[in-house]
């Protein structure tokens, strides 16, 4: 039986568009690097998303998929574009929905954060590269975009957005967050044009606002459309919360049916808990516990003041009474509808279902100190994808991983999935 004190989590939410979530624990969006061949989705992912879905989430967002096959993340990504065949994703959205709950795609192009021996070259806004200090050479140093480019850019995500709804997926979220394209157009920081694309706010955010009006034009109503987006870069003179505010009003009006706010990029990975500078006279996230879970909860609040559709927070929860502080008002601050858990799951794939016990669960999530914060994240990130890697092959996560051997391998593996993915794109050009 469900104790009272934990309904708020687990009642149903309806959606802009008419569809209904189970509950309010959403499967926040994890870059899986786990492509099939062809970089389609394949045994890994449909058996990690049925793992997540019998775990209770009530939304599953996957991790972001690509819109052009010669823009990845990483090699082991998955491309959904006109030429993709649909039955592997079909699969995937099958399973990922078996436990009840709906399944978006996570809809993204890297633009500038792209690794260099893809050899697929980079984009953005302006040609100007990204700075991770002494590992900036990793990535492909970009170059402007024409505007033709980028109209076709925004036809690739209405061309992925229909072929998602085809498959069975419940809706799509543009991923305009952590500092990929659609989040670098937004950056006064990165997109230095003087054209319509760039200078002004509304500038910067044309190409996002394109592209959610070309997605709803081609999805049905009951198709979720969604956004990821940054509550603030962290980054001195970046998009900021101000604008994401301003941002947020403005998709008030194009029929978006959630907003899920985060924040950071590869320059300052606020996503992960450690932004380098936020810029907005704010305290680290790693002062404290509670800094460390929801930190970006305050943003979030403030902003649902002005948003008519539901907003989605991400960022470090794992405790239950977090979670639910999160969805509670906050004296004139309203609460926030829905609550993302992203790596908690990939360690405690159950963690839904055990909430909904009087004992309920903590997770306990690894940090890595090293002096170097860029390879501390790279080491955070290969530890949750090592967990998910179990998930996806049917185990259990494992009770501990060496940060150094998990990393080492993680990058052997991208080694000769880079050569698997360079080899297929010559293949198919």
């Amino acid at each position: 039986m469900l104790t009272a004190a934990f309904e708020p989590l687990f009642a149903p939410l309806a959606l802009p568009n008419g569809a209904v979530l189970p509950n309010r624990i959403a499967k926040a969006a994890m870059e899986e690097n786990l492509a099939a061949e062809g970089q389609v989705p394949g045994k890994a992912l449909w058996t990690l998303y049925r793992r997540w879905a019998q775990g209770g989430v009530g939304l599953q967002i996957t991790g972001n998929v690509m819109v052009d096959p010669s823009a990845m993340t990483g090699p082991g990504g998955v491309v959904l574009d006109a030429r993709a065949p649909l039955a592997p994703f079909e699969t995937w959205a099958r399973e990922a929905k078996s436990g009840g709950g709906q399944v978006w795609m996570q809809i993204n192009h890297p633009g500038r954060q792209t690794y260099a021996d893809l050899g697929q070259g980079a984009v953005a806004p302006s040609a100007v590269p990204v700075d991770i200090g002494k590992f900036s050479n990793l990535l492909a140093q970009p170059r402007a975009l024409t505007a033709a480019e980028i109209a076709a850019i925004v036809e690739r995500f209405a061309v992925t957005a229909r072929r998602a709804e085809e498959a069975g997926f419940d809706g799509v979220q543009v991923h305009a967050a952590h500092g990929y394209l659609l989040s670098q157009f937004l950056s006064p920081l990165v997109n230095r044009r003087e054209d319509a694309w760039g200078g002004s706010r509304e500038n910067r955010a044309r190409m996002l606002f394109d592209v959610i009006k070309a997605v709803r034009a081609r999805v049905s109503p009951r198709f979720a459309v969604a956004v990821k987006l940054n509550s603030a870069d962290f980054q001195k003179g970046g998009f900021d919360a101000d604008d994401a505010r301003w941002v947020v009003e403005q998709l008030n009006g194009m029929a978006v049916d959630l907003v899920e706010l985060s924040g950071g990029s590869y320059e300052s990975p606020a996503m992960q808990g450690s932004p380098s500078d936020s810029g907005q006279g704010e305290a680290s996230p790693k002062t404290s516990t509670a800094a460390r879970e929801a930190y970006f909860v305050d943003f979030a609040r403030d902003i649902a003041k002005v948003a008519r559709m539901p907003i989605m927070v991400t960022g470090g929860v794992r405790r239950r009474e977090v979670a639910l502080a999160a969805l509670a008002a906050d004296g004139a601050l309203p609460g926030v509808p829905v609550v993302g858990i992203a790596r908690a799951l990939a360690f405690a794939p159950d963690l839904p279902k055990a909430w909904r016990k009087p004992e309920g669960l903590d997770v306990t999530l690894p940090e890595v100190t090293w002096k170097s914060r860029e390879l501390s994240g790279l080491a955070v990130m290969a530890l949750t994808k090592a967990q998910m890697n179990r998930l996806a092959a049917g185990k259990a996560p494992a009770r501990k991983l060496s940060p150094v051997l998990t990393l080492a391998g993680q990058q052997l593996k991208q080694r000769a999935q880079g050569k698997r993915y360079r080899a297929w794109r010559l293949k198919n050009p």
